[in-house]
C-alpha cells in the first residue's frame, strides 16, 4: 500500500525527520483557512497522487497569491493527474497540499529498502538528489553510496557518517543527517515497509537537513498489525477491479490483451501469460485465485474477467494439488451457469481426480474447451480468440 506525499510526512514528522509546514484542502472553500495558518506570501501547492513525475506533469506550482492557488484547485480537483508513471487516464486528484516553501542549498537522496542480494535491509544514499535514482545509478553509479543494515546491531553511528562523508555534509549538517536516517530506518522496521524514500532530501540555508518530498511504501501482508497505517487507505487512487478482487483475496492486475486468463498460484499464472504470448495471443489480466479454490472464488473471478469488455476468451488454468480437480469442476460449472458466459472457455485441469473432473466439464452442456495438455490449452484459446474477433 502506498502513502500519499503528505500523509508520509505526517509519519515522518512523528520520527523526528524534518519537514516543510503543510495543510491539506480538498475543496477551493479550504484554501484561505490553511494559507492563514501558513502565513507567509508563497506557498507550494502539489497534487496528491500515487505516481511520480508530478511536476513535470503540471501537478505542482508555487503559487504567490491566494487567487493563484483557487486557480489551481478548480483545474486540478475532481480531474485526474497523467504523468510518466501513470497510465493514460492518470490518477484522481482529491487532495492538495499547501506547503511552505524551503530555501535549498543543496538537493540529495536518501532510500531505505531490502536489497534481495545481500539478504538485508539497506540504506542508499546520494548527493545526486532531485532526480530520478535510475539515471544515477546507471550513468553515474559512483555517486550513490549503499549501506547494508545488520539486523541485531540496527543502523550504526559510523555508517552516518560514511553516508555523510560520501555526500560532502559538514559535521553540522551531519547531526542533522543522523536524525533523518535513524527516523527512515526505524519507519522501515516498525511500520513493515517495503520502501521508504526522500528525493529530495534537502540541505536549507541555515543547515537544516529537511525531507521536501516523501515516500512510503507499506508490505500489505503486514498492514493488519498496523491499524493507524490503515487509515491511510485511499482506493480512489487503485483500480475498481483490483479493489473488488481484494474482497475475495483474488490477486488481479488489469492487462491490455484479449484473453482472459484464471490461474492458481503466481508462477503458474506467469507461465500462462507466457504461453499465451508464444502462441501469438494477449492475455487481458494477471488472476491468481490461490490455494484455494471455491465456487464462490471462482464466480467472482470469472465476473473480474468478464467486466473486461474486451475478452473475447478465457483460459482457466488450474492445478488441483490439495483440491481436487473434480470439486475444482463442479465450481466452474456451477460459476458459468451463475454468470451466464458470453465468450469460450477452454479449460486445462491436472493434478488429483483429474479424469473425473475433466468428464464432468465434458457433460456439463456448458461451451467449454477441456484440454489436458498446457499447449493445447492455448493453442485453443488463442484460436477461440480469434475465431471471435473475426
Amino acid at each position: 500500500m502506498n502513502l500519499h506525499e503528505y500523509q508520509a510526512k505526517q509519519v515522518f514528522a512523528d520520527y523526528g525527520i524534518p519537514v516543510p509546514a503543510n495543510r491539506t484542502i480538498r475543496s477551493v472553500a479550504e484554501i484561505e483557512q490553511a494559507v492563514s495558518e501558513l502565513g507567509g506570501n508563497e506557498w507550494m501547492v502539489k497534487a496528491q497522487v500515487h505516481a511520480g513525475g508530478r511536476g513535470k506533469a503540471g501537478g505542482v506550482i508555487k503559487a504567490k497569491s491566494v487567487g493563484e492557488i483557487k486557480a489551481f484547485a478548480n483545474k486540478m480537483l475532481g480531474t485526474n493527474l497523467v504523468t510518466f508513471q501513470t497510465d493514460a487516464n492518470g490518477q484522481p486528484v482529491n487532495t492538495l497540499m499547501i506547503e511552505v516553501p524551503s530555501s535549498i542549498e543543496r538537493e540529495l537522496y536518501m532510500g531505505v529498502l531490502i536489497d534481495r542480494a545481500s539478504k538485508r535491509v539497506t540504506i542508499m544514499a546520494s548527493e545526486a538528489g532531485g532526480m530520478n535514482i535510475e539515471e544515477v545509478a546507471a550513468e553515474t553509479p559512483e555517486k550513490i553510496i549503499t549501506l547494508a543494515i545488520d539486523p541485531v546491531n540496527g543502523l550504526m553511528p559510523n555508517q552516518v557518517r560514511e553516508a555523510g562523508f560520501a555526500m560532502n555534509m559538514t559535521p553540522v549538517q551531519q547531526k542533522g543527517l543522523m536524525a533523518v536516517m535513524q527516523g527512515v530506518y526505524r519507519i522501515f522496521m516498525e511500520k513493515d515497509a517495503s520502501q521508504v524514500e526522500i528525493n529530495p532530501l534537502v540541505i536549507t540555508g541555515d543547515d537544516v537537513v529537511m525531507a521536501l518530498d516523501a515516500k512510503i511504501s507499506l508490505d500489505d501482508n503486514a498492514l493488519y498489525k498496523h491499524k493507524d497505517m490503515q487509515a491511510f487507505h485511499d482506493p480512489s487512487q487503485e483500480d475498481d477491479k483490483e479493489n473488488h478482487a481484494k474482497e475475495f483475496e483474488l490477486n488481479y492486475v488489469p492487462l491490455d490483451g484479449d484473453i482472459g486468463c484464471m490461474v492458481n498460484g503466481a508462477g503458474l499464472a506467469m507461465a500462462t501469460m507466457d504461453i499465451i504470448k508464444n502462441n501469438g495471443g494477449d492475455p487481458a489480466n494477471f488472476l491468481d485465485v490461490g490455494g484455494g479454490v471455491t465456487t464462490e472464488r471462482v464466480a467472482e473471478a470469472l465476473k473480474l474477467i468478464l467486466s473486461d469488455s474486451k475478452v473475447k476468451a478465457i483460459l482457466i488454468n488450474i492445478f488441483g494439488g490439495i483440491v481436487r480437480c473434480d470439486l475444482i469442476a463442479e465450481g466452474i460449472i456451477a460459476a458459468a451457469k451463475e454468470v451466464k458466459l458470453r465468450v469460450p472457455v477452454v479449460v486445462r485441469l491436472e493434478g488429483t481426480n483429474v479424469e473425473l473432473g475433466r468428464e464432468l466439464l465434458e457433460k456439463s452442456g456448458l461451451d467449454i474447451i477441456s484440454r489436458g495438455d498446457f499447449t493445447e490449452a492455448a493453442e485453443e484459446v488463442v484460436k477461440a480468440a480469434k475465431g471471435a474477433g473475426a
